[in-house]
């Protein structure tokens, strides 16, 4: 047995024993992708191999953390790729204004650049206050993150791009002040925004959906962790709600695949045609 099998055995304990001890279930993830990440966190503590690292993390809850950090994906940006928010705006925002009010879940949210460039976008649609946007994600550290609003300065000017692309009809300005080296974005961003935990992997619906995003996360996943979570959605919209994933994904392959149609094929936008779902307001 060589030394690249032995690693692959390393890491299949680390991820039980993540499981057994805190219930984050990595054991479903890309191999690949995860593989990457635990060799990036082993350089970042200084460790030579995993077997180093599963006491640590069972033992001690800053490791732990630490190591949650690295395997979470927190890359991201303000309406990344703009071509997405612009049909959304164009194409999807007038269904959603049918519907008397309106519940939203972006899954896998990160540090939030993306929720405050729904809600920008919805406040110009006039939609922002019949709306609701639950933000998950099941990294607690880039859930603060995006609670505190805050970002670096140096991003503001791609951000303002991507703005002005994705078919922004104000100046980003407007929605944020400078503080020192950072941006402050407007508290009544987040007057609406529910940022809570979820674990894709292992937790379940928890309200009923006009629209979930869900973009550039099912990437990391192996095909049967994608198929549950795709059911999960399934099971999470209502009658006619939209779901949106990343340009490199899909639910072609997925066992619900037939309850949905591509509602906008190039910007993975679908809608739910399910039998048996109704709209509920009072959610």
């Amino acid at each position: 047995m060589d030394n690249v099998e032995i690693e692959d055995i390393e890491i299949n304990l680390l991820l039980e024993a993540l499981y057994q001890r805190y219930g984050y279930d990595f054991r479903n993830y890309a191999h690949a992708s995860i593989k990457r990440r635990i060799q990036h966190h082993l350089t970042k503590a200084n460790l030579k191999a995993v077997s180093e690292l599963i006491p640590k993390i069972l033992y001690d809850e800053v490791q732990f953390q630490d190591l949650m950090f690295d395997l979470s994906i927190t890359v991201t940006e303000m309406f990344r790729d703009p071509p997405f928010y612009l049909t959304l705006r164009k194409t999807v925002i007038p269904f959603l204004k049918t519907f008397p009010f309106l519940n939203v879940w972006h899954a896998g949210c990160s540090t939030g650049e993306e929720v405050y460039s729904l809600a920008i976008l919805l406040k110009e649609e006039d939609l922002y206050d019949k709306t609701r946007i639950y933000a998950t994600d099941f990294n607690d550290i880039a859930l603060q993150k995006a609670k505190s609003r805050i970002y670096p300065m140096e991003n503001i000017k791609g951000y303002t791009v991507n703005y002005q692309k994705a078919g922004g009809t104000r100046s980003l300005s407007e929605y944020y002040h400078a503080q020192y080296e950072s941006v402050i974005f407007d508290p009544d961003l987040q007057r609406n925004v529910v940022f809570t935990n979820h674990n894709l992997v292992t937790d379940g619906v928890f309200a009923e959906m006009n629209l979930i995003l869900c973009r550039n996360v099912l990437i990391y996943f192996d095909k049967a962790l994608q198929n549950r979570v795709l059911t999960l959605f399934r099971d999470t919209l209502c009658h006619n709600g939209f779901l949106a994933l990343g340009a490199k994904e899909s639910m072609l392959f997925s066992s619900v695949a037939d309850q949905f149609v591509e509602f906008e094929r190039n910007e993975k936008i679908f809608q739910y045609k399910g039998i048996g779902r109704s709209n509920r307001p009072d959610v």
